[in-house]
């Protein structure tokens, strides 16, 4: 909000739509005086520029006084009636006085007949006029704060997600990370290859994780990643109980989606599925571009002996939240349980970079 132009491009069209009022003007006293197009240019043009500063500063600073959300209708209504009137009477003067000036020069193309029915139609114009500025200020007024309200509304909308972020960060499983530090301190003495292998993984998925924006969308690839990752140090810890199967299509692997979302579905299936199972099993990520939309899927085994619980609420709830967020109703989560194996589906819009 810089003053009544607001900008360089509001001035630019505010000064145009003036002139060519000016030039109307013109064209009306020369058909209602009789004078001359020089006579009624020199005479409009100036007086009718001057007015439009003087007539945009006193209703902006009006508008900004008496702002619509604050005071009422009627009152605003006779402020400005009695503002334009005032204006109106001190803009028909100025154009005497203008005339009178003209007139003084001797020169036939100089001034205009200021008759009773050219005074009526100067005041009359002068108040119209002051209406349409008050009015187009107001519109440019609201205007502006619509947008720096939708400017609030998305930060704080970049806000929340990050928060969200950081609280998912702060879900993953304190035990990972001790489990993670108890195997890396058994693998030390038996298998000092495999300790500084697992060290590395684990300070990559804890450096991915940390880098992340929650307004910034990665590649399935880099999700891919990191879910990977996570999983493969997860190995370390149940050995030959858990395997990782992954079936992703190539031109899924470019389509973007916020960060994170596959993490709490591969935890989950670790720690509620195959660390329930003294057997052990397969943790399938699944991956394919139909069209339009990009379709994920972790399935996992589990004890077909164990009743469906709602152990998977908070990671799913934290996933459908998120992706709600992202993509309103164009995204879904759907689960199901079926005898010994648990599949969670993510359906998103097939996003790619540049698109």
């Amino acid at each position: 909000m810089q003053g009544p132009f607001f900008g360089r491009r509001g001035t630019l069209l505010y000064v145009s739509g003036w002139l060519l009022l000016a030039l109307m003007l013109s064209a009306l006293v020369a058909s209602t005086a009789g004078a001359g197009w020089i006579n009624s240019v020199l005479f409009a043009v100036p007086l009718l520029l001057l007015y439009a500063v003087g007539c945009s500063f006193s209703a902006y600073y009006m508008c900004r006084a008496w702002p619509l959300e604050k005071q009422s209708g009627l009152s605003i209504l006779a402020v400005f009636c009695v503002s334009a009137l005032m204006a109106s009477a001190g803009w028909t003067g100025l154009g005497n006085a203008w005339n009178a000036l003209l007139q003084s020069s001797g020169q036939e193309w100089a001034g205009v007949e200021m008759t009773t029915s050219m005074k009526v139609l100067m005041f009359a114009l002068g108040v119209v006029l002051y209406g349409l500025a008050a009015l187009g200020n107001y519109l440019a007024i609201e205007l502006a704060r619509a947008r720096q309200s939708e400017r609030r509304e998305l930060e704080a909308q970049v806000a929340a997600q990050d928060a969200e972020l950081r609280m998912l960060r702060t879900q993953i499983d304190p035990h990972f990370l001790f489990n993670s530090l108890n195997s890396i301190s058994a693998l030390t003495s038996s298998n000092p290859a495999g300790a500084r292998a697992m060290t590395l993984q684990l300070a990559e998925f804890f450096r991915h994780s940390l880098g992340l924006e929650a307004h910034r969308k990665v590649t399935l690839a880099a999700e891919l990643t990191m879910a990977l990752d996570f999983l493969a140090i997860e190995q370390v810890r149940f050995g030959e109980r858990l395997t990782v199967q992954q079936q992703v299509s190539g031109e899924a692997l470019a389509c973007l989606l916020p960060p994170m979302i596959l993490q709490p579905l591969v935890e989950n299936a670790v720690k509620h599925g195959i660390g329930n199972l003294t057997e052990g099993g397969a943790v399938r990520i699944i991956a394919t571009r139909a069209g339009a939309m990009l379709r994920l899927a972790v399935e996992n085994d589990v004890d077909a002996d164990l009743p469906a619980a709602t152990r998977h609420g908070i990671g799913l709830a934290n996933v459908r939240q998120r992706l709600a967020g992202a993509y309103g109703e164009q995204a879904a989560v759907h689960w199901s349980r079926r005898e010994n194996l648990f599949r969670v589906e993510l359906t998103l819009p097939a996003e790619s970079q540049g698109a």
